[in-house]
């Protein structure tokens, strides 16, 4: 018997990347699992490549009808949620001379009300079944430390760490275990990203800072997505059914807490 067999899970901005790499850990466990993201070409490719255990769906964490809508189809097509990954994130660099509202806002919308709306639709069908569920957030080591140019991207993630808290203590009582992930650096198309933004604001040669992290990690190397699906796995997994309201640095050892 696999570790999720019967389990089905909704994975937020899982058409890529660290997102992808989970959807397709869970499979192998015997999960089924809705490919949510705002690219749905992208999620429908995905969806694809797994197989008939994964299936598509169209999801803007931004706006709260296309979570509804997306937690629904999901309900629909399987019956219930039992997992919920909420991976869908952006990052955003500046100065805080330089930061905006604008960019403020959009990265607040999508990593923090993003992740407690998410949380709160699939909580809500969770409790009206009334078999508990786990629900997995995204935090990252930013969230456990400022940075000169990563105020607000660091700020958003310090708020998953204090929404999955919270959101833990007052969801166990119906069986609902929340807890979170925080990795530290993880190369893929999102760090080329990040690489992009320091190239800019420190003046370094394209991929200088990604070389700069990777080196600096104790354990030798920047973290790939693989690395983190064992905690995903785990953390959805009867194994973790005492863990309430925790975060987990999967990072190389670049923090101890």
């Amino acid at each position: 018997m696999k570790r999720l067999d019967g389990k089905t899970a909704l994975i937020t901005g899982a058409a890529r990347g660290i997102g992808l790499a989970f959807a397709q850990a869970y499979v192998l466990e015997g999960a089924q699992v809705a490919i949510a993201d705002i690219d749905m070409a992208r999620a429908t490719a995905a969806a694809a490549e797994i197989g008939e255990a994964a299936f598509a769906v169209e999801m803007d964490v931004a706006r709260q009808e296309s979570i509804e809508a997306a937690v629904a189809a999901v309900v629909a097509r399987f019956g219930h949620i039992d997992i919920l990954i909420n991976n869908a994130a952006i990052f955003t660099a500046a100065p805080i001379a330089e930061i905006t509202r604008e960019d403020y806002a959009r990265c607040f919308d999508i990593n923090v009300a993003g992740t407690l709306f998410t949380l709160q639709a699939v909580a809500r069908h969770m409790i009206a079944r009334g078999k508990g569920g786990k629900i997995i957030n995204m935090a990252s080591q930013a969230g456990r430390r400022g940075e000169a140019l990563v105020a607000v991207y660091c700020a958003s993630k310090a708020a998953i760490i204090s929404l999955t808290q919270s959101a833990g203590l007052n969801l166990i009582a119906h069986g609902i275990n929340v807890n979170a992930i925080a990795p530290g650096v993880v190369d893929g198309e999102h760090w080329d990203g990040v690489d992009a933004f320091f190239a800019k604001y420190e003046n370094k040669a394209p991929g200088q800072k990604k070389r700069e992290v990777g080196a600096a990690v104790p354990y030798g190397r920047m973290g790939r997505a693989e690395d983190l699906t064992g905690m995903a796995v785990f953390l959805a997994s009867p194994e973790a059914d005492y863990i309430v309201a925790q975060t987990y640095n999967v990072d190389g050892g670049q923090w101890m807490s």
